[in-house]
């Protein structure tokens, strides 16, 4: 072979295995279908970040029971939701409300307060509640200073009209154009009772990283047959399945 071939050849088998490095560096694709192996059996496979998706023993959800939660000798949940300012986006997992101003809703927890960062959106639900599914669950994010997370979780189930997130409804189909500023009431979409359970888990979508404090409401909020359904033709199943509990402690609060 000439040795203008040779160096060629050299060349392109170096472009090869450097595009080859750079494919195994990018992070393995993950979404909720288990048949095209990238669903929740097999998160913890596909990216070394995400090992606690396997190994991990404080994951959520977990199915969550009042008779087994333990009640708080003194208030340690405040909900400070109003006015939500932000964009409405669909990220390809779910329908996701990104906050424009954190610091006007947030969480105090245990003396340390969480800002309100997205909320969104699952179905069916990811906790179980005394034995029940609900066809959805809402998800409010909330960041500290150091990062540290408090998620509020509230379960949907359906019934009237939910009026509060109407103006985001009507917007859904239309999430693939410009997006533009939206608002929302948190304060109104919020169950009447504050009543939750709480528990130390994890995040439900990869990398699952623990150290989570996890709120859940009792009482679910409602949503109209119609609302439910417009979510579930964008997402037929976004939920990640229950998770060993490992003997984690359940408290139950009546936040404020």
């Amino acid at each position: 072979m000439p040795r203008f071939q040779r160096a060629y050849v050299a060349i392109l088998a170096a472009w090869t295995l450097s595009l080859g490095a750079l494919a195994e560096e990018k992070p393995a694709h993950w979404s909720y279908n288990e048949r095209a192996g990238s669903g929740p059996s097999h998160w913890g496979a596909l990216d070394s970040d995400n090992r606690l998706c396997k190994t991990g023993l404080q994951q959520s959800p977990i199915a969550l029971h009042t008779r087994e939660a333990q009640r708080l000798a003194e208030r340690d949940v405040t909900l400070h939701f109003g006015s939500a300012k932000g964009e409405l986006v669909n990220n390809g997992h779910t329908i996701q409300f990104n906050v424009a101003d954190a610091a006007a809703n947030a969480v105090t927890y245990k003396g340390d307060n969480y800002a309100l960062t997205q909320f969104h959106f699952h179905t069916p639900s990811e906790h179980h509640l005394n034995g029940k599914t609900f066809p959805m669950e809402m998800h409010l994010v909330n960041k500290d200073s150091s990062g540290r997370l408090t998620v509020v979780g509230v379960f949907i189930k359906q019934g009237s009209k939910n009026d509060a997130l109407a103006r985001l409804w009507d917007r859904l189909s239309a999430l693939d154009t410009a997006q533009k500023a939206e608002e929302v009431d948190l304060g109104a979409l919020m169950p009447a009772s504050h009543e939750a359970l709480l528990y130390a888990g994890s995040l439900t979508t990869p990398p699952c990283s623990e150290d989570v404090n996890w709120i859940v409401m009792v009482q679910p909020i409602e949503m109209s047959g119609q609302q439910i359904q417009a979510f579930q033709k964008l997402f037929r199943n976004n939920h990640r399945p229950i998770q060993r509990d490992h003997g984690r402690r359940v408290v139950e609060e009546a936040a404020m």
